[in-house]
């Protein structure tokens, strides 16, 4: 198994390769506004440090978001059109699940809450019972609506960090951003249990564990028509 990991659903531009055992190599930059142009660089060096060629590669390992739209779409398109080239599986993750997974392998246990920022006065979020177990799908929300729902509980993750009076149990020393790392150390995990079912604390949609690589947006696009755009048409 040499698994191919990366995420681009946060700020951070983020690659990994495992070997189903442990990272060989890793590199995280973070850049809200360069995923494109730092992931491929990102992803050649990664290979060069570990002394592998994309042809080594088994699998990709992909973050699915939730995350913003372009720099979502950066991670997903890459990862699919290097599965395509190489004729491999490409395995689709929660993004807020490596995040879990991680705080996890710091010595955070269940229940807690991840938060990523969403922009628009927003997060993506979704409770954990433990650091592999999601309660639920994932969401977007105004940090004061879900306030009852998250004070005083531990809470990971830059939207957390950002909205620390609504998240009250922020934990500032645990990743602010997801780590491919992470990603591919709990796919290797999944990947060596050979679940065909659906596992508990998983969500529709993600039988064995993985989810299809497709972005998982939650909500509509910034960009707009304007409300009073009229369409000219040629006599």
């Amino acid at each position: 198994m040499l698994l191919l990991a990366l995420d681009t659903a946060t700020p951070a531009v983020t690659v990994a390769l495992h070997d189903g055992t442990r990272t060989l190599a890793a590199a995280d930059e973070v850049d809200a506004r360069r995923h494109g142009e730092l992931l491929l660089p990102a992803v050649d060096r990664v290979l060069a440090e570990a002394g592998a060629a994309l042809g080594d590669v088994t699998g990709i390992v992909v973050g699915v978001g939730p995350g913003p739209y372009t720099g979502l779409r950066v991670g997903l398109m890459t990862a699919t059109t290097l599965g395509a080239a190489r004729g491999i599986p490409v395995h689709g993750l929660c993004t807020l699940d490596g995040i879990a997974h991680a705080a996890g392998e710091a010595g955070l246990e269940g229940p807690f809450v991840v938060a990523t920022d969403a922009r628009r006065k927003e997060v993506y979020w979704a409770r954990y019972a433990d650091a592999r177990t999601r309660l639920g799908d994932p969401a977007v929300d105004r940090p004061a609506d879900i306030a009852e729902l998250v004070a005083g509980v531990p809470a990971v993750g830059m939207g957390a960090r950002l909205y620390a009076d609504t998240f009250t149990g922020v934990r500032d020393d645990l990743p602010e951003h997801v780590s491919a790392a992470a990603l591919a150390a709990l796919a290797a995990e999944r990947l060596a249990a050979g679940s065909g079912g659906k596992a508990e604390g998983e969500a529709d949609g993600e039988a064995g564990g993985f989810l299809p690589p497709l972005p998982l947006y939650l909500r509509r696009p910034d960009a707009r028509v304007p409300a009073n755009y009229k369409v000219v048409t040629p006599r």
